[in-house]
């Protein structure tokens, strides 16, 4: 017998450390600031293009605009070098190709019907 929290074990670890570091943060930071924090670190530790998209949707429910992403990459270039800010910029381009291309093929399967 096959159980759903077992069939994704790291994904649901990843959420409930995620959701535990909301919860933390959530006392001190607005949900725009964290996300932003959370972007910043993205970067520094030149993370893959689905942990962007992960972080860039919620941020997009938030309101966050694609200036304060930019405004984020140009805050911490300086320090984390110019290397992981490209990298960054690439990691996100990627997250939205995915995320367009999926939303692009939920709007022909909703025509299709």
């Amino acid at each position: 017998m096959s159980d759903a929290a077992t069939d994704t074990p790291v994904l649901d670890l990843l959420a409930a450390m995620t959701a535990d570091s909301l919860e933390a943060a959530a006392a001190d930071l607005d949900p725009a600031t964290l996300l932003l924090v959370r972007l910043a670190a993205l970067v520094a530790v030149d993370a893959p293009p689905f942990s962007y998209a992960a972080n860039l949707s919620v941020a997009g429910d938030l309101g966050l605009e694609a200036d304060q992403v930019r405004g984020v990459l140009a805050a911490v270039a300086p320090i984390v070098g110019t290397a992981r800010v490209v990298s960054a910029t690439t990691s996100i381009a990627a997250a939205l190709a995915v995320a367009i291309e999926i939303a692009e093929l939920e709007q022909d399967d909703e025509a299709d019907e």
